[in-house]
């Protein structure tokens, strides 16, 4: 069937990967198939993880694979499998964040139907963890003004969009934000299997972008 040649387990497909009559008694060619397939979800090895990667045509860094490598397993330990969709955005979303001023750390969310939702969050702000909390008109609404208390700026929130990369009801988020101040425009971009925390991590990377544009400007103009 269209396992008979498909790896999942980490041990498996490291194996695989150094030599494939490992655990192939006949290729996949002599049946008709193209290759073999390596199944990613949360058994999966770093050799997998990177032999997909190379495959998508990403050549990443020690310090950047590491941190996509973890930010798999998390999101591998919540989806049974992960799709290519999943690793483009994820790794996107990584990369861009390679050289940030602000880095995403940690976000716990006290929502419900009944009074203001609560955010607790954490960033790395220029090496340094800073935490805030803060209530909004709903989750997102809270998390924006918990990143205005630890980075507090003057840019103005003109788009929010959220789509689904994948199918399926554990399907990773991927969230637009447009930021506008003094007439300059950026938009950001974040994924997770958390919806708000892609939004978080939309938001805080649009926020990038806005100071890389302020400081060649009017450095003063977007402040911590």
């Amino acid at each position: 069937g269209r396992n008979a040649f498909a790896h999942e387990a980490g041990i498996h497909q490291d194996g695989v990967l150094k030599d494939a009559s490992t655990y192939e008694v006949m290729t996949p060619e002599s049946v008709g198939w193209t290759k073999n397939s390596l199944v990613l979800g949360k058994h999966s090895g770093r050799a997998a993880f990177r032999d997909r990667l190379d495959q998508l045509g990403y050549k990443v860094g020690a310090n950047q694979l590491n941190d996509a490598f973890r930010r798999f397993k998390d999101l591998a330990d919540r989806k049974k499998v992960v799709f290519d969709e999943d690793l483009v955005a994820l790794v996107d979303d990584e990369v861009m964040r390679d050289h940030e001023h602000l880095r995403f750390v940690s976000l716990d969310l006290h929502a419900g139907s009944k009074g203001p939702a609560k955010a607790e969050l954490e960033l790395d702000v220029d090496g340094s963890v800073q935490s805030a909390s803060a209530t909004g008109n709903g989750p997102v609404d809270a998390t924006f003004n918990a990143i205005q208390a630890i980075f507090p700026h003057t840019a103005n929130l003109v788009l929010f969009s959220v789509g689904a990369v994948t199918e399926g009801t554990d399907a990773q988020a991927k969230t637009t934000v447009r930021l506008e101040e003094n007439g300059k425009m950026v938009d950001g971009q974040g994924a997770d299997a958390d919806t708000i925390v892609s939004a978080a991590r939309a938001y805080i990377h649009a926020l990038n972008k806005l100071m890389v544009k302020r400081l060649r400007t009017e450095p003063a103009a977007l402040s911590a």
